[in-house]
């Protein structure tokens, strides 16, 4: 009962706070965002220490789960510098655009306003939990925080010089609030309170979105599995090849942007993968390959079935020889998680129709899906990489967490009881 209690009490405690948000204007919101900074940076050897925790309690997880949990000095100044980068940027609320000028004389326009209050429940990444309030409060949100178990000490550590910084601003703690209880009832009880919460945004692994998703009554923008491929075409440039694919999974393969399958054209595939594959292998990536793979590269293990559909986040990297462009295209649409897809080729019209024909939040050409950040396409930090199709697609950051509504300006019209 008690944490049913004190997750409805912050629920409306975001609730407040999202109307002074809304209200708030842009110099203040910043004021607030580069105080969250300094507060951070401040209690960066408690944070630390809570870290030092945190990673002890998980020893025997995989390396890239350990490198998604550990929090350095490096990554917290980043992550400081980030709440800075937000406030740097346009803000999108109150932005007015010409919609249409009606036949009767009313004017209407769309302008950007706040979501309200979105809950953000993420995994075992700390970084999330500046990222996520940062990003809220730009947007004139209130944020609602609740990372994993795995990190729970660092999150509250983060979470508390957030609201330092807040108080100091002038505006509410409760603008950025954080489930203390790591019980899943917290969690239950904060998806049924649709009537204070308005968005709920899930991030982490397929099992975490799933869960969300079917518990929850609010709406849930999905930050799902990143099941990235790169396909080498037949006019691919290969030293360029070679360079974008050993960087797509070998540079931080625990990101969900990183590539899972690489499909290589047949007539490329004996002089491609035998040096990739070495690299590969200096990095300590496992290959797993269909039987034209294994043939090239007899080291590599076979392919299950199950594999084309894995997320690794881990050193483990699929190949799969194909034919043609067209059967890389359908392969990815069988296995791909919509999130990032990526040719090499220097032929334009397979360029064309891969942009065009891959379903994907992000379509690169001639390089590398890990760039599918928000901070990367110039958006600062982002709240996650939307793979659905509603309100928002790929990197989600600002804009992304407003929505619209018409402004109808007139001079006494009044609708004909006769229209429909």
């Amino acid at each position: 009962m008690r944490a049913r209690f004190d997750v409805e009490r912050m629920a409306r405690s975001a609730k407040e706070a999202s109307c002074a948000l809304a209200k708030a204007p842009t110099s203040l919101k910043n004021a607030a965002l580069r105080a969250m900074a300094r507060a951070l940076r401040k209690a960066g050897p408690l944070v630390l220490s809570a870290n030092a925790a945190d990673m002890a309690g998980a020893k025997g997880r995989s390396s890239a789960f350990m490198d998604r949990l550990r929090l350095d000095p490096g990554r917290l100044e980043k992550a400081a510098r980030a709440l800075e980068s937000v406030a740097a940027l346009p803000d999108p609320v109150g932005r007015v655009t010409p919609f249409a000028r009606r036949p009767n004389g009313l004017r209407i326009e769309r302008m950007r306003v706040p979501l309200g209050v979105v809950a953000i429940i993420y995994e075992s990444r700390p970084g999330v939990t500046a990222d996520a309030a940062g990003l809220c409060i730009k947007s004139g949100n209130a944020a609602i925080l609740r990372g994993g178990k795995e990190a729970f000490r660092t999150n509250a550590a983060i979470a508390r010089a957030l609201q330092e910084g807040l108080r100091k601003a002038g505006l509410p703690a409760g603008s950025a609030g954080f489930v203390s209880d790591p019980g899943r009832a917290a969690v239950r009880r904060l998806l049924t309170l649709d009537s204070l919460v308005d968005l709920v945004i899930p991030r982490g692994g397929p099992e975490l979105t799933t869960a969300v998703r079917r518990e929850s009554l609010i709406p849930v923008m999905a930050h799902d599995k990143g099941l990235c491929h790169t396909y080498v075409d037949a006019a691919a440039d290969l030293a360029m090849a070679e360079e974008v694919a050993f960087n797509a999974k070998a540079e931080r393969p625990g990101v969900c942007n990183a590539m899972e399958t690489l499909l290589v054209h047949r007539a490329v595939a004996g002089r491609l993968l035998p040096p990739l594959a070495a690299r590969y292998a200096g990095a300590g990536v496992e290959l797993r390959g269909c039987l034209a793979t294994r043939r090239i590269l007899p080291a590599a293990k076979a392919a299950a079935a199950s594999d084309w559909d894995t997320e690794y986040l881990d050193l483990v990297l699929s190949i799969k020889v194909v034919s043609s462009l067209d059967e890389a295209i359908a392969h990815i649409a069988r296995h791909g998680s919509g999130l990032a897809e990526s040719i090499i080729t220097r032929n334009p019209r397979a360029a064309a129709r891969f942009l065009r024909e891959v379903d994907a939040g992000a379509v690169y050409h001639n390089a590398s899906t890990r760039f599918t950040d928000g901070g990367e396409f110039g958006l600062g930090a982002e709240m996650g990489i939307s793979t659905q199709k509603l309100h928002a697609r790929g990197p989600v950051a600002l804009e992304g967490l407003t929505c619209e509504k018409f402004l109808v300006r007139g001079t006494g019209q009044v609708r004909d009881s006769g229209a429909r």
